[in-house]
């Protein structure tokens, strides 16, 4: 999902290619964020759970990417964190034609790659081809790109052609990575370890297993530009690569890191003491801005998992309002379905699962499930074969563990065996990629304020590496998800979108877990801000470092 700036402490997985668009809005005029006055230089020190899995910017889909992405490289639009809007950046502005069947993106002069040479309208137009030609495209974000036709250069403007009319083609392009086409122009050199842009930072030292090293792009053209002089203040940016949560909050109270995102519990039961307002503060927030969920995906391809009854069954084997008042401190709502239930695109007529083994027990039955031979666990025969209920989940951070405890010995009651492991960032990917597990647990962030099932919910999505990873296929949300993107009526959309959120939250291929309300987040005494959140995001972007 879409640049979402915050780390998930206990999920952590976001799909930082799903553009959940909405109708591009321009801003008229540049809202003014972020303070003139801030201080400049120094060196921010900031933490991921785990190191991207690969660097290029063309084919690399991971959150960490992303964030290195947000600092290295420029896009076409950017959104403005008080307003929501499309302020202009690489392009100076993006005229869509009055038929809305093109767009007219006017690339800035001036602007140069890190190695020196021109950003060019050629470059633009390479960095859409290189997300649809298929030496370099990959699933994840091919998707989103299909009704675009064509890019062709004209002048200093790049024009974009529509092969139809759907909502959310200038949001794709907005949000666009504008990459060089002489550095990236070789799909054989994969440039896994390197990242080269036009950006605010440039890649200085990438130390495997340890951290990577930003330093400040003296010649980006965003110093002197709108709201851009007051972003990216610090000189350095330091990015740690630190695996457990708990490791991070003593790091913050030492001073080796200047901002660590936060869980509720850690925000309530583990950031305190006599350092707290003092060297260190923590926040809680609230904005308007799209909220996350965790969730557990099931495997659709295994034979355990593909009767809907059973996974009906599994999600009321779980106590997530225990959860939610144990681990969360009441900071959380239970997940209903396939973006943010607070989304005014969710339909309210949709419940969560509440906790009820008995209920649980009756729709194990229902799906032929039965303890035949009375050792504690259900079994059933499936082609020919005595099964038993026995599966393995695999999620990527320990701090998650404490949940799916309380939910293996639930699980128990009800004759299910889980399995509980924890796996490293990337073999999990390589797991998902490849679809050789049970089940997983992360989280999608919550991308934009719309949404645009198709990147997790279609069919096609499935296929080649796709962010539908656990192959959820029914031809009836296939349809309204295809239908939905040529609607360009807002009302009539969405719509459309609250009944593909009760189909899918009906089929309940993932066990959905959690909505966050908050943000929660500590920084050290030297960091400087003009307000802990802004509208619809936290925006360390803009923070500073007190002399």
């Amino acid at each position: 999902m879409k640049k979402s700036f915050k780390l998930f402490l206990m999920f952590t997985f976001i799909a930082p290619a799903v553009l959940m668009a909405s109708p591009v809005k321009m801003s008229s005029s540049l809202v003014p964020i972020g303070n003139p006055k801030a201080i400049k230089g120094g060196t921010f020190y900031r933490a991921f759970l785990s190191e991207p899995q690969k660097l290029n910017p063309i084919t690399s889909t991971d959150v960490y990417a992303r964030y290195i992405k947000h600092y290295v490289m420029d896009r076409a639009m950017i959104r403005n964190p008080e307003t929501h809007k499309y302020d202009p950046a690489l392009a100076e502005s993006m005229t869509v034609a009055a038929d809305g069947m093109s767009v007219d993106m006017k690339i800035r002069t001036g602007a140069k790659w890190h190695d020196g040479k021109p950003v060019t309208p050629e470059d633009v137009k390479f960095s859409f081809d290189s997300i649809v030609n298929g030496k370099f495209a990959t699933a994840a974000l091919k998707p989103y790109y299909e009704n675009i036709e064509s890019a062709t250069v004209k002048g200093q403007s790049v024009i974009f052609k529509f092969r139809k009319k759907y909502f959310g083609n200038v949001n794709q392009l907005a949000d666009l990575f504008i990459v060089p086409r002489h550095f990236y122009k070789d799909p054989k050199k994969k440039l896994n370890k390197t990242m080269m842009g036009s950006g605010a930072y440039k890649l200085h030292k990438y130390k495997k297993g340890k951290s990577i090293q930003l330093k400040k792009n003296k010649d980006w053209w965003g110093w002197t530009v709108g709201n851009y002089k007051n972003i990216f203040n610090p000189d350095k940016v330091v990015i740690r690569f630190v695996k457990e949560d708990s490791v991070q909050l003593e790091m913050l109270k030492k001073g080796q890191l200047d901002l660590i995102n936060m869980s509720s519990e850690f925000y309530h039961k583990k950031a305190v003491g006599k350092l707290w307002g003092k060297k260190v503060h923590k926040h809680k927030v609230k904005h308007s801005g799209p909220k996350s969920y965790g969730y557990i995906g099931w495997n659709l391809k295994k034979d355990l998992f593909k009767d809907r009854d059973v996974r009906v069954a599994l999600a009321h084997s779980m106590n997530r309002r225990l959860m939610i008042k144990k681990f969360r401190y009441g900071a959380s709502l239970p997940a209903t379905g396939p973006w943010f239930r607070q989304s005014p695109f969710a339909s309210q007529k949709v419940k969560p699962y509440e906790f009820d083994l008995k209920l649980a027990r009756k729709l194990f039955k229902k799906a032929g499930w039965a303890d035949s031979d009375k050792d504690g666990v259900l079994d059933k025969v499936i082609k020919g074969k005595k099964t038993d209920f026995r599966f393995t989940l695999m999620f990527p951070s320990k701090e998650s563990e404490k949940y799916f405890t309380v939910f293996k010995e639930d699980l128990k009651k009800v004759g299910v065996d889980m399995k509980l492991k924890v796996v490293e960032w990337n073999s999990l990917l390589k797991s998902m990629d490849e679809k050789k597990f049970d089940a997983v647990s992360l989280a999608w962030g919550g991308g934009d304020l719309e949404n645009d099932p198709k990147q997790i919910w279609h069919t096609d999505s499935s296929k080649n590496k796709g962010s539908n990873f656990i192959s959820y296929s029914n031809p009836k949300v296939d349809k309204m998800i295809e239908q939905g993107g040529e609607i360009l009526d807002f009302d009539k959309r969405a719509k459309l979108w609250k009944k593909i959120y009760e189909t899918i939250a009906y089929d309940a291929p993932y066990l959905f877990l959690f909505n966050d309300e908050y943000n929660f987040y500590g920084v050290t005494d030297r960091v400087g801000m003009e307000k802990p959140t802004y509208g619809y995001e936290v925006g360390h972007y803009y923070w500073w470092l007190k002399k």
